[in-house]
């Protein structure tokens, strides 16, 4: 049994009987995405008004562990509720702010865990955002993957746009030039092998 998938569909029943948009942003989305590796834990972002956040922590609550004393106070003061699925995977649940992850939660994609069983996750454009904006060595690492494999069918334009408005935002305007260059690499690689299946 795979926890993360199993902790991913138990979340995805909770949230979806309750009609709270949510995705999935770590692991699970770089295995489907980028070069796969092993992941135990659960990364999403989930997406209610602001005034209903506090009773959706309760509810989650009452049905999963906090992994900290008073995680419901740690939510309110973070923004992030930290869970353990029993038996299962740990999980984080990011609440989303207005702005650029309400355009991501719209673009999300069903992903078959196996079973028929579908949980949604995040676009691989936003992944590389998440991902650019995180700036972790790991972090790196997995954008070039995600490249590698999806390259030609990236709307490279909505990661620009969006890798601008939060270089301006965060005083990070290097995400952007980074990204250039990892994309740079990937098409001179890419050239480089199909010169060799031609010689």
């Amino acid at each position: 049994m795979n926890g993360a998938f199993e902790g991913a569909w138990a979340l995805h029943q909770f949230l979806q009987s309750r009609g709270v948009p949510y995705m999935i942003i770590g692991g699970i989305a770089v295995q489907h995405w980028g070069e796969p590796r092993f992941t135990r834990d659960l990364d999403l972002s989930v997406q209610v008004e602001v005034a209903s956040e506090v009773a959706l922590i309760d509810e989650l609550l009452s049905t999963f562990d906090g992994r900290v004393e008073d995680a419901a106070e740690f939510a309110r003061k973070h923004r992030v509720l930290l869970l353990r699925v029993p038996g299962l995977t740990d999980a984080d649940l990011s609440f989303a702010l207005p702005g650029y992850e309400e355009e991501a939660l719209a673009r999300v994609v069903p992903y078959d865990i196996g079973e028929g069983r579908f949980v949604h996750l995040c676009s691989a454009e936003d992944l590389i955002i998440y991902k650019s904006v995180a700036g972790r060595s790991q972090d790196m690492a997995d954008i070039e993957g995600i490249l590698r494999r999806n390259l030609e069918s990236l709307d490279l334009d909505y990661v620009r746009r969006w890798l601008h408005e939060f270089g301006v935002a965060l005083d990070m305007h290097e995400i952007l030039d980074t990204f250039e260059k990892l994309c740079h690499t990937m098409e001179e690689d890419e050239v480089a092998r199909r010169s060799n299946r031609l010689e």
